[in-house]
């Protein structure tokens, strides 16, 4: 049932492009593995070999961590409407922090030079290996709406209250790794 592919071919754009939510999962040795949600409308396809998205401020950076240690990480997207399917893009990412020559390349090209309140950084994964496998267990949810609690939080921190937000609980992963996010 699964299918392996060496990139991501338009069938595979088409169908992240629908998608409201994707997981991102990554680890470093000795380190939690970690799994976190993100928004569907955060994400941008590069090219048949890159993704990347734009990540806000949160109470966690276990992924900015594990990419410092280690660089692995996978992203998942699930059709819970319309034909069942889960693709799975594998690769190695890279966090390009807020305020960097590189993040700001990125936002200027992907997003329209377009930040969204409690942005920290934008991960680019290299993709290295393109799965999709049936879906036929993934329940069907309807999608109602984007929460905005995220965004409002991030407006009433304001850019001080975020960075000294990310100093003190971005700087470092539940394991002890440097994030280099504060």
């Amino acid at each position: 049932m699964a299918r392996r592919f060496p990139r991501i071919e338009e069938a595979h754009r088409a169908f992240i492009a629908r998608q409201h939510i994707f997981f991102a999962a990554s680890a470093a040795p000795g380190a939690r593995v970690n799994l976190s949600p993100r928004e569907g409308a955060a994400l941008r396809v590069l090219g048949p070999d890159a993704v990347c998205w734009l990540d806000r401020t949160g109470s966690g950076a276990e992924t900015a961590a594990h990419l410092a240690a280690d660089g692995r990480l996978t992203l998942m997207f699930c059709a819970f409407s319309g034909p069942p399917m889960i693709l799975r893009l594998y690769g190695r990412g890279e966090s390009l922090r807020r305020g960097s020559d590189a993040y700001a390349a990125l936002l200027a090209g992907a997003y329209g030079g377009e930040e969204v309140p409690g942005a920290r950084q934008i991960v680019r994964l290299a993709v290295d290996l393109v799965q999709t496998s049936c879906g036929y267990g993934v329940p069907l949810f309807e999608h109602v709406g984007e929460r905005r609690t995220l965004e409002d939080w991030a407006r009433r921190k304001g850019e001080a209250g975020l960075a000294d937000y990310r100093t003190k609980k971005n700087a470092r992963s539940l394991d002890g790794l440097p994030t280099g996010l504060a």
